[in-house]
């Protein structure tokens, strides 16, 4: 079985080109920096920093809502391959193929540089007014339970 789950941040931007055809597809590429856990670290790294490729519908994902910073969930399969470079070097790959990816943390506690750890909170179903901030309270509550 070849199944990856990382939380981490971007490292960058990501990186996003189509490919040419009928129907473009995009190819979205990005770096996670994902902290190491444990106290043991040898060579003082606390962060891998873990190559992903998103193609599809995951790629126009990435190009739309991703951004340096962003602490994301991804789920995937390890790819390897290599290539010949220009000097005649043969160069080897390891990449992350994202399956799923999802935001790891609100957006408030993103811009704020605030970790939450983790946690995000649901999101309401009921409408939000256009740039208040403030959810609409529904018709036939009289009383709020806060105050």
């Amino acid at each position: 079985m070849n199944k990856v789950i990382l939380m981490g941040r971007l490292t960058r931007d990501p990186e996003v080109r189509y490919s040419q055809g009928e129907t473009p597809l995009a190819i979205a590429r990005y770096s996670l920096a994902v902290d190491r856990r444990g106290r043991n670290n040898q060579d003082g790294q606390t962060a891998d920093f873990i190559n992903c490729v998103a193609f599809g519908r995951q790629g126009e994902f990435a190009e739309k809502y991703l951004r340096k910073g962003t602490k994301i969930a991804i789920t995937g399969r390890i790819q390897t391959g290599s290539y010949t470079n220009k000097d005649g070097v043969k160069v080897y790959t390891t990449d992350v193929v994202v399956e799923e990816q999802e935001f790891a943390e609100s957006k408030s506690s993103q811009s704020n540089g605030g970790d939450n750890g983790g946690f995000v909170p649901m999101q309401s179903a009921a409408p939000v007014a256009a740039g208040e901030g403030f959810m609409n309270i529904p018709d036939g509550i009289e009383e709020l339970p806060f105050n």
